[in-house]
């Protein structure tokens, strides 16, 4: 890729180049404007030469203004086109990097649960946000670009010659060191660019962690210490920058002394032969003058162009990176869930989120239809994991996971998550109002039907005390409300839904005794007549579960209700109850 140290991936480009098929007019024709220029480019030069030897030398008028309004209509031409090639270059960027990030978000969407608890928010933002659209420049300012510098150059050296050798010689002598210091640029700038993405991309991950998480920082006093990171961070992303800077401090100059000696050196010999009444004429000396101007100018601007290119090829060439990943559920099941009668099977089960490490270990267990199961065991016994196993968040290892007596793997994600209503223990809301974190969007649930659920599960009144009720925006994360609030929208949302089963990680550890009561009547209501698994923090949902099903280190080590597991000396619902629940009982 371009990260491997080639100079150019020409793999890579033919692969960016594939979605500019669905705008292969545009294309094109920014091809056609760049060839139109590079034509055009010639004949100003060549008016200006007219001018000065048919017009100005001799005195005569009349052909000093016609070659004059040629050059204005040259220029108009020139302006037109150029227009139409930067707008037109341009939009097909624009285009190219809406179709890559549509494809890359859609694509984001469909991976395993896996990929995200490894990878970096900030490091994933950074590819869909900046790396994409440093994509964009390829076309805008990198490759059509370049392309017409190329073509002037060509057509510019091709007229020199055909003009005088003498002179083009000359200005030829000088084109070596150019392209020998632009081949060293390129290259080092390659390097430097790679540099900046890495550290664009380190600064991104840091501040969005930092900005997430102020609140552990400002309660831990980590002010200090997280600041004293970020400019280590921030060092280095200057760096990185400054050595951009560096590589032109160096290039630019060598290049315009350059274009200055052999301007000199046209002078001089020109002058020399005009004196002498030789075959160049002054015309052509001032001609060759603005030629080489015009051939020297590309070519110092097309090594800032191709770093242009080769920075969003390093982009490009990061976004494939997660375009290639495969890392998503296969979603091959023919079968719809539908009105699901609730019957969940675990037949030997086994799941590591590593391959070396087991977190479920052979478990087996029945849900009937209707049926309430608590789960309850320690922190890492699997609780969460068994949640996210049956969503298809993860793939099994070994034994198989049935509903309605089919394989989960048999139905479709979209059928399968649609029946199945999650509401998780750390619950998420957008920057949105409420009506819209219970609905998702979802056009089937009404407005009426959201208030007449929230009056259902007891959620309504504490809607309508805030602000524009339903359309109250909740801001970022849900901030604007607590975390007993958070967690009734998310019953709301799972009620609404209207799902076959059930699960929810309840989570009260943290809420006032009123928005428990709440929850506890909201439980209550959500969970009557249909299929529940609910991992248990609290003592009413335990004595209420049809069955209980106690986890140690991956495993089920007991089952049964709660009066049945208390029965057993010794065991560890009974010890679980004794030290977690009896407290509670009490209170």
């Amino acid at each position: 890729m371009a990260g491997s140290g080639k100079a150019f991936d020409f793999k890579l480009f033919r692969r960016l180049l594939q979605f500019t098929k669905a705008y292969k007019w545009t294309f094109y024709f920014v091809g056609f404007a760049a060839v139109v220029m590079s034509g055009l480019s010639v004949l100003r030069p060549y008016l200006l030469q007219k001018a000065i030897d048919d017009g100005i030398l001799p005195k005569d008028n009349e052909s000093l203004v016609l070659f004059i309004s040629l050059m204005v209509a040259v220029l108009v031409f020139e302006v037109l086109f150029q227009f139409a090639f930067i707008f037109y270059a341009n939009w097909l960027g624009q285009n190219v990097i809406r179709d890559i990030r549509v494809k890359l978000f859609k694509l984001m969407l469909s991976f395993k649960m896996k990929y995200y608890d490894k990878s970096a928010v900030g490091r994933l933002t950074t590819r869909a946000v900046n790396d994409i659209e440093t994509i964009s420049s390829i076309f805008s300012q990198g490759l059509f670009m370049i392309i017409s510098d190329l073509l002037k150059m060509l057509v510019i050296m091709g007229y020199m010659l055909y003009q005088s050798w003498r002179l083009s010689l000359i200005v030829f002598a000088i084109l070596p060191l150019i392209v020998y210091a632009t081949r060293v640029f390129q290259r080092a700038m390659k390097t430097a660019f790679e540099d900046v993405r890495n550290q664009v991309a380190n600064l991104n991950t840091f501040v969005q962690e930092r900005i997430t998480g102020m609140k552990i920082v400002q309660i831990f006093t980590r002010e200090k210490k997280e600041y004293d990171i970020f400019k280590e961070i921030n060092e280095k992303h200057k760096s990185a920058w400054v050595k951009t800077v560096w590589y032109n401090s160096f290039f630019f100059p060598i290049a315009e002394m350059a274009s200055s000696v052999a301007i000199g050196l046209l002078v001089w010999y020109g002058g020399l032969n005009v004196t002498e009444n030789g075959a160049i004429t002054l015309g052509l000396i001032v001609a060759f003058i603005e030629l080489t101007q015009m051939l020297f100018r590309p070519l110092r601007q097309i090594a800032d162009k191709f770093n242009t290119l080769q920075m969003g090829m390093v982009a490009a060439n990061r976004v494939f990176g997660i375009l290639d990943t495969k890392s998503h559920i296969d979603d091959d099941g023919s079968l719809e869930l539908k009105d699901t009668k609730g019957y969940i099977e675990f037949k030997n089960v086994s799941f590591g989120y590593n391959e070396d490490e087991q977190v479920i270990k052979n478990i087996s267990f029945t849900v009937h239809p209707g049926e309430t199961i608590a789960l309850v065991g320690a922190t890492g016994a699997g609780k969460s994991t068994i949640i996210n196993l049956l969503s298809r968040f993860y793939e099994i290892n070994g034994g198989d996971i049935l509903i309605d007596r089919n394989s989960i793997r048999e139905y479709s994600l979209v059928s399968l998550r649609k029946e199945i209503a999650v509401v998780l223990q750390d619950v998420f809301l957008f920057a949105d109002t409420i009506y819209n974190n219970i609905t998702l969007g979802d056009p089937d649930i009404s407005r009426e039907t959201v208030i007449e659920a929230a009056k259902e599960i007891g959620v309504h009144r504490f809607i309508t005390s805030l602000p524009n009720g339903y359309d109250y925006n909740v801001k970022e994360r849900g901030s604007m409300l607590s975390s007993g609030q958070r967690q009734l929208i998310s019953f709301l949302r799972a009620y609404v839904s209207n799902p076959g089963v059930l699960v929810l990680d309840e989570a009260t550890s943290s809420v006032d005794s009123y928005s428990e009561e709440l929850i506890q009547n909201a439980t209550d209501k959500i969970t009557q007549g249909r299929t529940s698994i609910v991992i248990a923090h609290r003592l009413a949902t335990i004595k209420k579960a049809d069955k209980i099903l106690v986890m140690d280190a991956g495993q089920i080590v007991e089952m049964g209700t709660h009066k049945e597991l208390l029965k057993k000396e010794n065991g560890f619902y009974r010890n679980l109850y004794e030290v977690q629940f009896m407290a509670e009982e009490t209170i």
